[in-house]
């Protein structure tokens, strides 16, 4: 099996929907950081290696799927998108960045912010996800934020090859990914989950 999908969005953009989906078109699993156990704060051996600067071997991080979604994954969605030349880019992405960022503090905030402290001792793979994607220790600033959402979005359409890229918001449902796979559009409902209200780490 290869990845047929990577997924380049920042959490918070539907990717909880778009793993349900994609495991639905592809009939493979799609990784997203639930699937780690210990996640959010801790996300294992080879995502630590990642995040340490350390390229682990993606064959072995992603045996038995077929699509990647979410953080740790999109982080890196560069080097993996580079191993696996023939997936799609997904970049999922909110209607705007205010949306996006009243998102993120309403779920994912709270959290990276609780395992932050350095006396913190259960793990704290997730602020450290938050650091790298905001590029300094301080990154809990909403105008902070703000930017690097915009420049992360920038920054993948600049890096991506074109005939790859392809770009999701929550509520377009299966088109766009069914255009992008060539497979047909189901008849189920788009599997929408892990709504704000009901999102559990």
């Amino acid at each position: 099996m290869t990845l047929r999908v990577v997924g380049a969005g920042l959490p918070r953009t539907g990717t909880g929907a778009l793993a349900h989906a994609l495991t639905t078109l592809l009939g493979e699993p799609c990784f997203h950081m639930r699937e780690l156990p210990a996640h959010p704060y801790d996300v294992g051996p080879r995502w630590k290696d990642a995040l340490a600067g350390r390229d682990p071997d993606w064959d072995e991080v992603f045996r038995g799927y077929a699509a990647a979604v979410d953080w740790p994954a999109s982080l890196f969605w560069e080097p993996i998108a580079a191993a696996y030349p023939t997936a799609v880019v997904l970049l999922s992405r909110r209607e705007s960045t205010d949306t996006w960022l009243d998102s993120m503090a309403a779920t994912v905030l709270p959290v990276a912010r609780a395992c932050a402290p350095a006396d913190w001792t259960g793990g704290r793979d997730l602020a450290v996800m938050m650091e790298r994607f905001a590029g300094t220790a301080a990154w809990d600033d909403p105008d902070l934020l703000r930017v690097r959402h915009d420049q992360w979005l920038e920054s993948v359409r600049r890096a991506a090859d074109p005939a790859r890229l392809v770009e999701w918001q929550p509520g377009e449902g299966w088109v766009p990914l069914c255009a992008a796979l060539a497979v047909p559009v189901p008849d189920d409902p788009f599997p929408w989950t892990n709504r704000r209200d009901d999102w559990v780490y």
